[in-house]
């Protein structure tokens, strides 16, 4: 595929360093910044330096306030059968639609482990969008992590509550987590090195066994042991279950509200 970043900022630029890797799509920024970009990826600081029709995807990878300024500069540029896909965070596919017309067109959220290949990203394609059109985007949104269609942009919302703004919520777990370690008495290399292994070792075991992840806790828990012992204050009065309750709501409840 021909494939046209309109931006290259954090999101998007992570996300082509990974695509790059792929000898098989070619990709053109449009930014008037030329950034440090991979080899191979051919720069245009205006429209006027693009053809009609060259483009089988145009990737919308501005700031949602932006995009009624910048996209219509470039809807030319996209082949007839052609697809936008937004990574515009709380830009819905009306708005979108409001001015390209009635295109095919994928809004995907993703999250920032894209930049290293881990991320997780939701896609919802709308009915203007082939189911070609939706398989070729769902492979290469997949090459940046886990690709995950869903049928509505209730469900977009939803997914940024949990993988979209998830990772902002585990930082905070694990500074907090990193800073227990040092108050007991580790520098803070030793206790990023425990802490960071303990979780990612801990998520592998859980993503390979069969087990549930109730039975995995108490399978690592003896009877008035030190597992217990921290246990007991983590989820004392269900206070950890009512936390992360409200934080997952309060970010769908926001998500929605951007739409």
């Amino acid at each position: 595929m021909n494939i046209l970043l309109i931006g290259c900022g954090k999101m998007g630029g992570a996300m082509l360093r990974q695509w790059a890797k792929d000898a098989e799509n070619s990709f053109t920024v449009a930014d008037p910044v030329k950034h440090d970009l991979p080899a191979g990826v051919r720069h245009v600081s205006k429209p006027t330096s693009l053809s009609e029709a060259e483009f089988d995807v145009i990737l919308i990878a501005i700031k949602p306030q932006m995009i009624a300024d910048v996209l219509p500069d470039y809807v030319f540029a996209l082949k007839p059968d052609g697809c936008f896909v937004s990574i515009a965070a709380g830009c819905s596919v009306a708005t979108i639609s409001g001015i390209v017309g009635d295109r095919a067109i994928v809004r995907v959220m993703p999250n920032m482990a894209a930049m290293v290949g881990l991320g997780v990203s939701g896609l919802y394609a709308n009915d203007a969008c082939t189911e070609q059109q939706q398989s070729d985007v769902t492979a290469w949104i997949g090459q940046t992590g886990t690709c995950v269609p869903v049928d509505s942009e209730d469900r977009i919302d939803r997914l940024t509550a949990i993988s979209g703004s998830g990772p902002g919520y585990v930082f905070e777990i694990l500074r907090s987590y990193v800073a227990a370690a040092m108050d007991i008495g580790f520098d803070e290399a030793t206790a990023r090195a425990l802490v960071f292994d303990t979780i990612t070792g801990t998520v592998e075991t859980a993503r390979q066994s069969d087990e549930t992840l109730e039975d995995l806790r108490k399978s690592v828990t003896s009877k008035n042991g030190t597992t217990q012992a921290g246990l007991e204050q983590l989820m004392r009065d269900g206070q950890l279950d009512a936390l992360l309750h409200d934080t997952v709501h309060a970010a769908y409840a926001r998500a929605a509200e951007l739409k």
